[in-house]
């Protein structure tokens, strides 16, 4: 699956973008400014996306791949 497949399901299964999860990450404390506050982990935002969003481990780490600065 391309990362832009795994960006539109996760589109589709929550109605969310990328920059909508970056806000909302901002408000949990996981970003700041747009970027990942050091010592924040990918195991930390899976297990949020998951219990929040029930997303998998291969759909969180997409999502992780855009605060890291991956472009949609």
């Amino acid at each position: 699956m391309s990362f832009q497949a795994y960006i539109d399901n996760i589109k589709a299964k929550t109605s969310k973008t990328p920059g909508d999860f970056k806000k909302l990450a901002e408000q949990k404390g996981f970003l700041k400014n747009g970027q990942l506050k050091e010592g924040i982990k990918a195991g930390q935002i899976i297990a949020w996306l998951k219990e929040d969003f029930d997303l998998g481990h291969g759909h969180s780490m997409a999502i992780y791949a855009t605060f890291k600065g991956r472009e949609e």
